[in-house]
């Protein structure tokens, strides 16, 4: 059954301000601008290769993935948190991202609708255009036109390797070498998991690397969590069904 926005009792947090990340490599002269990484935006780049921009994950897990990483920034903006499956709006005053702001609007404009998973897969509709968007706003991604049986389509590409191939490397090493993660990263740490990313990601890793991810995210902040066992059962659903098809 639908609740309303401000129903359900909400487990405290320290603050819901956007996480600090660490910080990332010097770019080159002529690559992208200096800015505040997104989490979507590193999500993204996590799940594309970081030289061709081929992605990683089947388009369900991806755009789901997307959709998610959306939602919490959300969360650490302080504009809504996750609770047994359903999406609470808590301030409605926009954000400063526009995508953010775009998202909050729909949330708000569609109370009738709170459940998490309606949420993830409404916005995977148009998660990854908008997230590639913003990206190539700022100068993170290159638009390609690529032509194929009388058709064009247009695929993006990092602008900078090595800012794209950060937050890979970075977990994986962290990961590798059971490090704790700033809050930024585990959500990436989060959204990897359940898109079943991780396996790319800790390939060759012992066990004991995978066993320390989920020890981070079982020691994360309940909303989180929330947000990102939705996810998991959203992908799981969606793969069975390609699978099946």
């Amino acid at each position: 059954m639908n609740r309303a926005p401000g129903t359900a009792d909400e487990c405290a947090e320290p603050d819901h301000r956007e996480p600090p990340v660490p910080q990332r490599p010097v770019r080159a002269v002529g690559t992208a601008v200096a800015i505040s990484p997104r989490i979507a935006d590193e999500f993204f780049f996590m799940t594309h290769d970081d030289r061709t921009g081929q992605p990683r994950l089947h388009r369900t897990a991806l755009t789901l993935g997307l959709s998610a990483a959306l939602l919490a920034e959300l969360y650490y903006e302080g504009r809504i948190t996750f609770d047994r499956g359903h999406v609470r709006v808590l301030a409605s005053s926009p954000p400063k991202d526009w995508l953010q702001h775009v998202v909050l609007d729909r949330l708000i404009g569609q109370p009738q609708y709170d459940e998490t998973r309606i949420w993830l897969a409404f916005l995977a509709t148009t998660a990854y255009e908008q997230v590639a968007t913003r990206m190539w706003q700022v100068g993170l991604l290159q638009q390609q036109q690529i032509s194929r049986l009388w058709r064009q389509r247009t695929v993006y590409v990092p602008a900078d390797m090595n800012t794209a191939a950060w937050s890979w490397a970075r977990l994986s090493q962290q990961l590798r070498t059971y490090q704790q993660l700033t809050h930024f990263d585990v959500a990436l740490a989060g959204l990897t998991l359940h898109t079943q990313l991780d396996a790319a990601l800790l390939d060759g890793a012992p066990y004991a690397a995978h066993a320390h991810l989920r020890r981070l995210l079982d020691q994360s902040w309940p909303p989180l969590r929330d947000l990102l066992a939705e996810l998991g059962a959203a992908v799981g659903v969606g793969v069975l069904s390609h699978r099946t098809s």
